[in-house]
């Protein structure tokens, strides 16, 4: 895949390092949530009303674009998202805030700069691992994505609606790509929507194949330094962005309808 890479990054409309106007990039990052949503509708991650996915605002650093409490992910389109600033007050957008959205997303992105994206949900077997209050083992090349680069949050304090809550959790998270929050589920960042998504899609996925190994037996795991190579070589920004293509291309031609709006 390293190989190939870049001759498909420059082949992709949705390159992450092409050079846009604030106001282009604000349209491409709300159009990449929005196919988000449906992927992640589409997954089954939606659970009543929790779940979230933000997207910072090129134009103004203050805010994020967030999906409408109450709203479906099966149904949310660029013309509904919500863009809320970092005092919870909703700047755009005729639907109310989700108060843990606000609560948890506005600390991750006030604390890590570097994020553009977060995202959090409460996915099946997410949840189900998260109550064992344990990090994931590199049991599979696709669990070494997260070796060394997750953390557990053992402290589970409640809905998320205080702004305590949220930065206590962006604090555990640290510099890492995810974090496992205990009793309640997988939260996972990036520098694109894409690679947000994608973690979180390989992290539920991973915390199922866990669960499933421990069912059948005694799993063993891959040894650290293999891990560790591993990770560098799949667990990069660009290779979550990556490997999200296929996730994208596959919803906007399934459910084109998420782009009204644009």
């Amino acid at each position: 895949m390293a190989t190939n890479m870049p001759t498909a990054v420059e082949r992709t409309p949705h390159n992450p390092f092409a050079a846009r106007s604030p106001e282009d990039e604000r349209l491409h990052r709300k159009q990449r949530l929005a196919v988000a949503f449906r992927i992640f509708g589409r997954l089954g991650f939606d659970e009543g009303v929790a779940g979230h996915i933000t997207a910072r605002d090129p134009l103004r650093d203050d805010c994020f674009w967030v999906n409408p409490f109450g709203m479906s992910f099966k149904q949310i389109r660029v013309a509904d998202l919500l863009l809320v600033d970092h005092h919870g007050e909703v700047v755009e957008g005729s639907w109310p805030v989700n108060q843990a959205a606000f609560a948890i997303h506005s600390q991750v992105h006030a604390a890590r700069p570097d994020v553009v994206a977060a995202a959090h949900s409460h996915s099946l077997h997410g949840k189900a691992f998260s109550s064992l209050h344990r990090p994931l083992r590199p049991l599979t090349q696709d669990a070494c994505i997260f070796f060394e680069d997750h953390v557990l949050d053992p402290d589970y304090g409640g809905v998320a609606n205080d702004v305590e809550e949220g930065k206590r959790i962006a604090t555990a998270l640290g510099g890492n790509k995810a974090a496992i929050l205990a009793n309640h589920g997988p939260l996972t960042v990036g520098a694109t929507v894409e690679e947000a998504t994608f973690w979180f899609v390989t992290m539920e996925r991973t915390c199922q194949a866990e669960l499933l190994a421990m069912a059948a037996g005694e799993p063993q795991p891959i040894p650290d330094d293999i891990a560790r190579g591993v990770r560098d070589q799949v667990g990069s920004s660009l290779a979550g962005w990556f490997s999200a293509q296929p996730l994208f291309d596959w919803m906007e031609a399934e459910q084109p309808d998420c782009l009204e709006g644009s």
